[in-house]
């Protein structure tokens, strides 16, 4: 993810034009640089800066000069950062589009000896990007996949947020539209009913970013700690640390731009979650109505999704029936 090159697409574009006469001039003029950082990968994983292009590291620099030719999400963003470091070597597109259309060839190009860098436009392959297929299939066929570990937007964010470093979860992108994403959130809380405490953490996009604060309000409580990072290394980078109500109320006030990261901090302690607070509502309405009618007249009442609650309730009405019978 880097929003800074989207910032300036006209130097982008112009940075790949240059950058694909390079390739193509060194590619006919020489090799690449002896592959001695390779050993007997066949695919190395790069990661590279989520921002601020200082961050790449020496070693993924020189993998990336090392290259037979680098499989890139967006090859004008990728140009960007060759440009930067003066690599000039061969380009290739590998994304969601053609990932799967493409693995099988890729690895018959590995087989004969080829050997590809895959880089995502920021941060670490594979890591809410293109690229797991293309693994899969390498490591199945028996071809060596290694990496170059470097930035990573979720880590960043977790070890500057405040909350709790471990245990977390990274759940990547919620769902993009409202009734899937309380139904993807409904499971996580119930993972915490079921004894999960961890810091949580997805990607957002600036657009969805004051829904899914509501959303996360609405399903977690408007009283958990949470946290948006927002462009990360870059010059404007900003954490804003508050309950997840506050910040979906200040969001919606104030729309967001840029690459984000949200964090939602465990339940406290010492509070009743409102997982607890929705077991206490059932078991009430439990006690003079169906399970059907009780998961209903909850659901409304919380605004979870119907299926998930059903299945607590029936859990609950088990439960009771067990504690009846000893």
């Amino acid at each position: 993810m880097n929003d800074e090159a989207s910032e300036s697409s006209d130097e982008a574009v112009v940075a790949a034009d240059m950058c694909r006469d390079g390739a193509d001039r060194a590619g006919s003029r020489s090799e690449p640089e002896p592959k001695s950082d390779w050993g007997s990968a066949s695919l190395i994983l790069v990661a590279t800066p989520i921002g601020n292009l200082g961050d790449i590291t020496v070693r993924a620099a020189r993998l990336l000069a090392q290259a037979d030719a680098i499989l890139c999400e967006d090859t004008r963003m990728t140009a960007r950062l060759l440009l930067h470091l003066g690599i000039q070597r061969p380009m290739q597109p590998l994304h969601d589009h053609n990932e799967a259309a493409r693995s099988a060839a890729l690895v018959d190009a590995m087989r004969a000896g080829t050997r590809f860098a895959l880089v995502s436009d920021a941060g670490t392959p594979l890591v809410s990007d293109p690229g797991y297929r293309l693994v899969r299939a390498a490591i199945e066929a028996g071809l060596t996949v290694s990496a170059a570990p470097g930035a990573n937007a979720a880590l960043v964010a977790l070890t500057l947020s405040g909350l709790p470093p471990h245990p977390y979860l990274f759940a990547g992108f919620a769902p993009p539209r409202a009734a899937a994403r309380r139904e993807a959130f409904a499971v996580l809380l119930a993972a915490e009913q079921a004894g999960l405490r961890a810091t949580l953490i997805w990607h957002e996009a600036p657009h969805r970013l004051d829904g899914m604060l509501a959303d996360l309000a609405a399903v977690f409580g408007a009283t958990r700690e949470a946290v948006v990072a927002r462009e990360l290394t870059k010059r404007f980078e900003e954490l804003r640390r508050d309950t997840a109500g506050a910040l979906a109320a200040h969001y919606a006030a104030h729309p967001a731009r840029g690459e984000i990261t949200v964090l939602l901090g465990p339940p406290a302690e010492t509070a009743q979650t409102p997982a607890a607070a929705l077991d206490d509502e059932l078991r009430r309405l439990l006690g003079t109505h169906s399970v059907k009618d009780a998961a209903g007249l909850a659901a409304t009442a919380s605004g979870l999704p119907r299926r998930v609650v059903y299945a607590r309730a029936l859990e609950l009405s088990r439960q009771q029936a067990d504690a009846s019978d000893r």
